[in-house]
């Protein structure tokens, strides 16, 4: 199998996307991260000392997603059209799980973007309250789904 960020002589390249098509593409990752319950119950209560943890880590989602070329050295560009992100409250867990959808229109899937908006935004939840517990486990950072490109669509089962 021929690498695809890998040239003749092996060294690293950025992909040609000049003669793909352009297509709407989408891409969904998701992630969890869990901590203590003084931990948990401090975003819950909005009582963090850094101020709204939950709507920060949102909004660094979004940044990651739109800063993934500035981050990942063989990402392209992109002009996202969309980022929309979800939290999901996990009370069993003590943790909360992170979805982020990206969309754009262009010759290459947004992917990467989907993944980096993820991590940052439960990296951000971890700095935000590492004071009150520094073993937060941040896990399963996965793509769910992608569609758009060459090799169309994918759902996570």
């Amino acid at each position: 199998m021929n690498l695809t960020h890998l040239d003749e002589k092996n060294r690293p390249k950025m992909v040609d996307v000049s003669e793909k098509n352009i297509t709407q593409r989408i891409a969904k990752a998701s992630g969890i991260i869990t901590m203590n319950e003084e931990a948990f119950k401090a975003i819950k209560e909005n009582t963090a000392k850094k101020g709204p943890v939950l709507q920060t880590a949102v909004v660094a989602a979004i940044m990651g997603a739109k800063k993934t070329s500035e981050l990942i050295p063989m990402c392209h560009p992109l002009m996202i059209s969309k980022v929309e992100t979800d939290i999901v409250e996990l009370q069993e867990l003590c943790g909360f799980k992170l979805e982020v959808l990206v969309k754009c229109e262009g010759k290459t899937g947004v992917e990467m973007e989907a993944l980096t908006g993820v991590s940052v935004g439960l990296l951000t939840i971890y700095d935000m309250v590492k004071a009150i517990d520094k073993s937060m486990q941040i896990s399963q950072i996965v793509l769910e789904s992608k569609e758009g490109g060459k090799s169309g669509k994918f759902m996570r089962s």
